[in-house]
Protein backbone atom coordinates (compact mmCIF):
# COMPACT_ATOMS: atom_id res chain seq x y z
CA UNK A 1 0.00 0.00 0.00
CA UNK A 2 2.76 2.30 0.85
CA UNK A 3 4.54 1.66 -2.13
CA UNK A 4 1.17 2.41 -4.48
CA UNK A 5 0.79 5.44 -3.15
CA UNK A 6 4.31 6.79 -3.11
CA UNK A 7 3.92 5.81 -7.11
CA UNK A 8 0.19 7.99 -7.19
CA UNK A 9 1.85 10.74 -5.51
CA UNK A 10 5.93 11.45 -7.52
CA UNK A 11 3.17 10.50 -10.70
CA UNK A 12 1.04 13.53 -9.82
CA UNK A 13 4.44 15.31 -9.13
CA UNK A 14 6.19 15.44 -12.77
CA UNK A 15 2.93 14.70 -15.11
CA UNK A 16 3.07 18.21 -15.53
CA UNK A 17 6.71 18.82 -16.71
CA UNK A 18 6.56 16.02 -19.34
CA UNK A 19 2.62 15.51 -20.42
CA UNK A 20 3.52 13.88 -23.69
CA UNK A 21 5.55 10.81 -22.13
CA UNK A 22 4.24 7.72 -20.38
CA UNK A 23 4.05 8.72 -16.66
CA UNK A 24 4.70 4.70 -16.19
CA UNK A 25 8.36 5.44 -17.24
CA UNK A 26 8.52 8.83 -15.42
CA UNK A 27 8.33 7.30 -12.20
CA UNK A 28 10.54 4.34 -12.91
CA UNK A 29 13.04 7.11 -14.26
CA UNK A 30 11.96 8.96 -10.95
CA UNK A 31 12.37 5.66 -8.85
CA UNK A 32 14.55 2.87 -10.49
CA UNK A 33 13.81 0.72 -7.48
CA UNK A 34 11.57 1.65 -4.38
CA UNK A 35 14.13 0.02 -2.14
CA UNK A 36 16.73 2.18 -2.93
CA UNK A 37 14.89 5.24 -2.90
CA UNK A 38 13.74 3.87 1.06
CA UNK A 39 17.55 4.07 2.17
CA UNK A 40 17.83 7.71 1.44
CA UNK A 41 19.59 7.89 4.75
CA UNK A 42 22.93 7.46 3.71
CA UNK A 43 22.54 10.29 0.86
CA UNK A 44 21.58 12.76 3.82
CA UNK A 45 24.16 11.70 6.15
CA UNK A 46 21.44 9.92 8.79
CA UNK A 47 21.81 7.15 10.94
CA UNK A 48 18.21 6.43 10.61
CA UNK A 49 15.27 7.59 9.54
CA UNK A 50 14.01 10.48 10.84
CA UNK A 51 10.35 11.74 10.04
CA UNK A 52 8.63 8.21 10.59
CA UNK A 53 5.23 8.44 12.27
CA UNK A 54 5.64 5.84 15.07
CA UNK A 55 5.89 6.35 19.11
CA UNK A 56 9.89 6.36 19.29
CA UNK A 57 10.69 7.85 22.20
CA UNK A 58 14.13 8.84 21.45
CA UNK A 59 12.09 11.58 18.82
CA UNK A 60 10.44 13.11 21.28
CA UNK A 61 10.25 16.51 20.99
CA UNK A 62 10.43 18.86 24.15
CA UNK A 63 9.87 22.75 23.40
CA UNK A 64 10.46 24.91 27.15
CA UNK A 65 6.40 24.28 27.60
CA UNK A 66 6.24 20.52 26.74
CA UNK A 67 8.91 19.93 28.86
CA UNK A 68 7.46 21.32 31.89
CA UNK A 69 4.42 19.37 30.80
CA UNK A 70 7.01 16.31 30.76
CA UNK A 71 8.25 16.91 33.92
CA UNK A 72 4.86 17.44 35.90
CA UNK A 73 3.81 14.33 34.11
CA UNK A 74 6.98 11.82 35.32
CA UNK A 75 6.32 13.31 38.80
CA UNK A 76 3.06 12.23 39.19
CA UNK A 77 3.49 8.44 37.54
CA UNK A 78 6.79 8.13 39.37
CA UNK A 79 5.61 9.61 42.76
CA UNK A 80 2.57 7.53 42.95
CA UNK A 81 0.00 10.59 42.89
CA UNK A 82 -3.13 9.05 41.23
CA UNK A 83 -4.12 9.95 37.86
CA UNK A 84 -2.72 12.29 34.84
CA UNK A 85 -4.36 13.21 31.86
CA UNK A 86 -2.41 13.93 28.16
CA UNK A 87 -5.04 14.75 25.84
CA UNK A 88 -4.81 16.97 22.22
CA UNK A 89 -6.04 17.09 18.65
CA UNK A 90 -4.97 13.85 16.50
CA UNK A 91 -1.58 13.60 15.59
CA UNK A 92 0.31 15.86 17.89
CA UNK A 93 2.41 13.73 19.75
CA UNK A 94 0.02 12.20 22.77
CA UNK A 95 0.83 8.48 22.35
CA UNK A 96 4.44 9.47 21.44
CA UNK A 97 4.99 11.64 24.99
CA UNK A 98 3.30 8.56 26.88
CA UNK A 99 5.55 6.04 25.44
CA UNK A 100 8.55 7.82 26.43
CA UNK A 101 6.72 8.54 29.46
CA UNK A 102 6.85 4.43 30.29
CA UNK A 103 10.29 4.33 29.14
CA UNK A 104 11.18 6.72 32.22
CA UNK A 105 10.32 4.17 34.61
CA UNK A 106 12.05 1.23 36.08
CA UNK A 107 11.03 -1.94 34.39
CA UNK A 108 12.24 -3.70 37.68
CA UNK A 109 10.24 -1.63 39.63
CA UNK A 110 6.99 -1.17 37.64
CA UNK A 111 4.18 -2.97 36.24
CA UNK A 112 2.40 -1.91 33.02
CA UNK A 113 -0.76 -2.41 31.64
CA UNK A 114 -0.76 -0.61 28.31
CA UNK A 115 -4.35 -0.61 27.08
CA UNK A 116 -4.17 1.00 23.19
CA UNK A 117 -8.30 -0.02 22.25
CA UNK A 118 -10.68 1.24 23.99
CA UNK A 119 -13.32 -1.20 25.75
CA UNK A 120 -16.98 -1.32 24.96
CA UNK A 121 -17.86 -2.10 28.97
CA UNK A 122 -16.52 -1.97 32.21
CA UNK A 123 -16.06 -5.73 32.86
CA UNK A 124 -14.40 -5.83 29.10
CA UNK A 125 -11.49 -2.81 30.88
CA UNK A 126 -11.15 -4.60 33.75
CA UNK A 127 -10.75 -8.20 31.91
CA UNK A 128 -7.91 -5.77 29.68
CA UNK A 129 -6.44 -4.76 32.78
CA UNK A 130 -5.97 -8.17 33.90
CA UNK A 131 -4.40 -9.55 30.98
CA UNK A 132 -2.10 -6.54 30.40
CA UNK A 133 -0.98 -7.30 33.88
CA UNK A 134 -0.09 -10.79 32.82
CA UNK A 135 -3.19 -12.83 33.87
CA UNK A 136 -6.28 -14.54 31.86
CA UNK A 137 -9.93 -13.50 33.26
CA UNK A 138 -11.86 -15.03 30.80
CA UNK A 139 -13.57 -16.67 33.05
CA UNK A 140 -13.89 -14.33 35.93
CA UNK A 141 -17.64 -11.91 36.39
CA UNK A 142 -16.96 -8.63 37.71
CA UNK A 143 -16.39 -8.82 41.25
CA UNK A 144 -14.00 -11.76 40.69
CA UNK A 145 -12.36 -9.93 37.98
CA UNK A 146 -12.01 -6.66 40.73
CA UNK A 147 -10.69 -8.77 43.23
CA UNK A 148 -8.13 -10.08 41.10
CA UNK A 149 -6.79 -7.09 40.06
CA UNK A 150 -6.44 -5.51 43.59
CA UNK A 151 -4.43 -8.55 44.95
CA UNK A 152 -1.88 -7.91 42.38
CA UNK A 153 -1.71 -4.32 42.98
CA UNK A 154 -1.21 -4.72 46.44
CA UNK A 155 1.45 -8.15 45.59
CA UNK A 156 3.19 -5.11 43.41
CA UNK A 157 3.33 -2.96 46.12
CA UNK A 158 4.59 -6.02 48.72
CA UNK A 159 7.43 -6.35 46.62
CA UNK A 160 8.29 -2.40 45.63
CA UNK A 161 6.92 -2.47 42.58
CA UNK A 162 4.45 0.17 41.12
CA UNK A 163 1.39 -0.51 39.37
CA UNK A 164 0.76 1.79 36.04
CA UNK A 165 -2.37 1.51 33.46
CA UNK A 166 -2.44 3.99 30.37
CA UNK A 167 -5.42 4.05 28.48
CA UNK A 168 -5.11 5.64 25.01
CA UNK A 169 -7.91 6.53 22.79
CA UNK A 170 -9.43 7.39 26.19
CA UNK A 171 -12.11 9.40 24.12
CA UNK A 172 -13.64 6.73 23.06
CA UNK A 173 -14.62 4.86 26.13
CA UNK A 174 -18.43 4.91 25.83
CA UNK A 175 -19.31 2.96 28.77
CA UNK A 176 -19.99 5.43 32.16
CA UNK A 177 -19.28 2.87 34.24
CA UNK A 178 -15.72 2.48 32.83
CA UNK A 179 -14.87 5.90 34.27
CA UNK A 180 -16.69 4.69 37.43
CA UNK A 181 -14.14 1.42 37.73
CA UNK A 182 -11.22 4.27 37.25
CA UNK A 183 -12.10 5.72 40.01
CA UNK A 184 -12.74 3.28 42.61
CA UNK A 185 -9.09 2.00 40.98
CA UNK A 186 -7.81 4.97 42.04
CA UNK A 187 -9.74 4.30 45.66
CA UNK A 188 -6.74 1.46 46.31
CA UNK A 189 -4.54 3.94 48.58
CA UNK A 190 -2.33 4.26 51.45
CA UNK A 191 -2.38 7.22 53.86
CA UNK A 192 0.01 9.21 52.32
CA UNK A 193 0.09 7.64 48.40
CA UNK A 194 -2.08 6.18 45.53
CA UNK A 195 -1.38 2.39 45.19
CA UNK A 196 -1.79 2.27 41.17
CA UNK A 197 -0.95 5.37 38.88
CA UNK A 198 -3.49 5.84 35.52
CA UNK A 199 -2.80 7.87 32.84
CA UNK A 200 -5.36 8.84 30.53
CA UNK A 201 -5.03 9.68 26.49
CA UNK A 202 -7.04 10.90 24.47
CA UNK A 203 -8.31 13.62 22.28
CA UNK A 204 -10.01 16.88 22.93
CA UNK A 205 -13.60 15.28 23.72
CA UNK A 206 -11.56 13.71 26.70
CA UNK A 207 -11.67 16.13 29.35
CA UNK A 208 -15.17 16.82 28.24
CA UNK A 209 -16.10 13.33 29.13
CA UNK A 210 -14.64 14.05 32.43
CA UNK A 211 -16.11 16.70 33.69
CA UNK A 212 -19.27 14.65 33.13
CA UNK A 213 -17.50 12.60 36.35
CA UNK A 214 -16.74 14.82 38.59
CA UNK A 215 -15.71 12.35 41.49
CA UNK A 216 -12.78 11.09 38.47
CA UNK A 217 -11.99 14.53 37.34
CA UNK A 218 -11.13 15.63 41.11
CA UNK A 219 -8.56 12.82 40.98
CA UNK A 220 -6.58 14.24 37.82
CA UNK A 221 -3.30 15.51 39.50
CA UNK A 222 -1.91 16.71 36.39
CA UNK A 223 -3.20 17.85 33.11
CA UNK A 224 -1.54 18.59 29.91
CA UNK A 225 -2.86 19.87 26.44
CA UNK A 226 -0.85 19.24 23.14
CA UNK A 227 -1.76 21.96 20.56
CA UNK A 228 -0.49 22.35 16.98
CA UNK A 229 3.39 23.91 16.59
CA UNK A 230 3.98 27.75 15.31
CA UNK A 231 6.22 28.41 12.75
CA UNK A 232 9.26 28.87 14.87
CA UNK A 233 8.36 25.82 16.72
CA UNK A 234 7.95 23.79 13.65
CA UNK A 235 11.72 24.67 12.61
CA UNK A 236 13.02 23.85 16.08
CA UNK A 237 10.90 20.36 15.70
CA UNK A 238 12.27 19.30 12.20
CA UNK A 239 15.82 20.27 13.02
CA UNK A 240 15.35 18.00 16.71
CA UNK A 241 13.85 15.15 14.22
CA UNK A 242 17.27 15.53 12.11
CA UNK A 243 19.50 15.80 14.82
CA UNK A 244 18.36 12.61 16.96
CA UNK A 245 18.55 10.83 13.11
CA UNK A 246 21.88 11.91 12.82
CA UNK A 247 22.61 14.81 10.87
CA UNK A 248 23.24 18.59 12.53
CA UNK A 249 23.55 20.28 8.57
CA UNK A 250 20.05 22.04 7.61
CA UNK A 251 18.12 20.05 4.75
CA UNK A 252 15.35 22.41 4.48
CA UNK A 253 15.80 26.06 3.69
CA UNK A 254 13.49 28.92 5.39
CA UNK A 255 11.49 28.87 2.65
CA UNK A 256 10.68 25.14 2.73
CA UNK A 257 10.35 24.85 6.45
CA UNK A 258 7.65 27.93 6.16
CA UNK A 259 5.47 26.15 3.34
CA UNK A 260 5.90 23.06 5.76
CA UNK A 261 4.28 24.60 8.80
CA UNK A 262 1.62 26.73 6.53
CA UNK A 263 0.28 22.76 5.36
CA UNK A 264 0.58 21.24 8.20
CA UNK A 265 -0.99 23.74 10.21
CA UNK A 266 1.74 22.80 13.20
CA UNK A 267 0.47 19.16 13.31
CA UNK A 268 3.76 16.71 13.70
CA UNK A 269 2.21 13.79 11.62
CA UNK A 270 1.26 16.13 8.88
CA UNK A 271 5.35 17.70 9.14
CA UNK A 272 6.47 14.05 8.88
CA UNK A 273 4.62 12.93 6.14
CA UNK A 274 5.72 15.85 4.20
CA UNK A 275 9.27 15.97 5.18
CA UNK A 276 9.82 12.19 4.74
CA UNK A 277 8.49 12.31 1.25
CA UNK A 278 10.75 15.38 0.67
CA UNK A 279 13.67 13.73 1.80
CA UNK A 280 12.51 10.79 -0.69
CA UNK A 281 12.39 13.54 -3.93
CA UNK A 282 15.70 15.50 -2.62
CA UNK A 283 17.78 12.16 -3.26
CA UNK A 284 16.40 10.84 -6.13
CA UNK A 285 16.96 14.11 -7.61
CA UNK A 286 20.18 14.66 -5.87
CA UNK A 287 19.83 17.86 -4.17
CA UNK A 288 21.65 19.64 -1.69
CA UNK A 289 18.79 21.21 -0.06
CA UNK A 290 15.04 21.03 -0.32
CA UNK A 291 14.21 24.94 -0.87
CA UNK A 292 10.81 26.50 -1.32
CA UNK A 293 10.23 25.71 -5.06
CA UNK A 294 10.49 21.80 -4.39
CA UNK A 295 8.55 22.00 -1.18
CA UNK A 296 6.02 24.05 -3.11
CA UNK A 297 5.57 21.46 -5.80
CA UNK A 298 5.61 18.66 -3.16
CA UNK A 299 2.77 20.41 -1.43
CA UNK A 300 0.43 20.79 -4.84
CA UNK A 301 1.11 17.22 -5.34
CA UNK A 302 0.07 16.05 -2.18
CA UNK A 303 -3.28 18.36 -2.86
CA UNK A 304 -3.59 16.93 -6.33
CA UNK A 305 -3.28 19.65 -7.65
CA UNK A 306 -0.43 19.81 -10.47
CA UNK A 307 3.09 20.27 -10.13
Amino acid sequence: MVFFISLCFVRRLVAGQHSNQDPSLLVLHFFPTWVALSMYEAYWGLDKKPFENTPDPRFLFRSDDLQDLYTRLLYTLSSRHGAALISGDSGCGKTMMARALLHEMDPDKTEIALLSNPCRTAEEFLREILYQLGEDGDQLDRARLVHRIHEIIYEAYSNGRETVVVVDEAQSLEDAEIFEEIRLLLNLQLDDAFLITVLLVGQPQLPERLRKHPALDQRIATRGFLRPFDEPTVSDYVAHRLRVAGRREPVFTAEALKLVSEYSKGIPRKINNLCDIALVIGYSRKLGQVDGDWMARLIQAERGDGA
